[in-house]
């Protein structure tokens, strides 16, 4: 993969690098981030919006959606064939996340990160299938015609 797609390579790596600084720095989001975070659920709430969505929801969420690119880019390293291989990827590197952030100041892991990061990288990896499925089906379609031609 990384050869015939050197830029979805550099994009991948590039978005892995910003994952792990995210989540492997010490406290990357502060107090002024969370009261960011806050005040505009506060402004959504007063205007009637999102009113179900509390601060743990936020997060919880925010973590599904960093991991769909993840969830993506592991496919399309592993292929179609290789989605199981790119959930276990997933869940691996969410594992490792978390079992890195109790040696980093500032951090506490959570069972919940490692549910949400997995799924976020699940619905990436089936985003990524439904996506690329033409392709896959195209692709499939010559392999079997040029195994039927050749063995005729």
């Amino acid at each position: 993969m990384f050869h015939r797609h050197p830029f979805l390579s550099l994009l991948s790596g590039a978005y892995l690098v910003f994952v792990g600084w995210l989540t492997l720095t010490p406290d990357a989001l502060g107090e002024r981030e969370v009261g960011l975070a806050s005040r505009l659920l506060d402004a959504l709430h007063r205007r009637g919006y999102a009113e179900s969505i509390d601060y743990m929801r936020l997060e919880f969420l925010a973590n599904i959606a960093l991991f769909v690119p993840v969830g993506m880019f592991l496919l399309l390293l592993f292929g179609a064939g290789g989605w199981w291989l790119a959930g276990l990827s997933s869940f691996g590197l969410t594992l490792f996340i978390e079992t890195a952030q109790r040696q980093i100041p500032g951090r506490v892991p959570d069972p919940r990160d490692l549910v949400a990061n997995t799924l976020g990288g699940l619905i990436g990896i089936a985003l990524t299938l439904v996506l690329t499925l033409p392709a896959t089906l195209r692709r499939r379609r010559r392999r079997r015609a040029r195994q039927q031609a050749a063995s005729a």
